[in-house]
């Protein structure tokens, strides 16, 4: 197994670009992926936690890809305060929804999604970051 090819490194990890190839298998994954874990066949022994650390927290469950990617720098650390989402910080958050979106436009939508998704996208396309106007020129090509 090359971990360099791993979800979780890629959407973690690494500090750089995400390969133009290896973009499309992360689908809408925008941090972390647990896939290893579903098919390990010893998890099949495991039993749910029932802690509260492991509840859905942040209200990250009903957000959009939008309104995730709009999101400033002040407020990604505070809706995530607590959560060790922000240790990847902002500009490889935006990164990775960047491929997440433009994974998402490469399938089937609704108009009134396509509309919304590709104008998040414009509206990043002069950000500060080299590596987020990277992430987004792909998203929209």
């Amino acid at each position: 197994v090359d971990a360099r090819r791993c979800i979780s490194y890629l959407t973690i990890e690494h500090k750089g670009s995400i390969p133009v190839e290896l973009r499309p298998a992360m689908g809408n994954r925008v941090y972390g992926c647990d896939d290893c874990q579903l098919i390990c066949p010893w998890n099949k022994f495991a039993v749910p936690a029932n802690l509260a650390d492991f509840d859905v927290r942040n209200g990250l469950d009903a957000a959009t890809l939008a309104e995730l990617f709009s999101w400033t720098d002040t407020e990604f650390n505070q809706r995530l305060e607590g959560s060790p989402i922000r240790r990847i910080g902002h500009e490889r958050w935006l990164r990775n929804i960047a491929v997440a979106i433009g994974n998402a436009l490469r399938g089937p939508l609704l108009d009134t999604t396509r509309t919304l998704l590709t104008a998040a996208l414009h509206a990043r396309a002069d950000d500060a970051s080299e590596l987020v106007r990277e992430h987004v020129a792909w998203a929209l090509a």
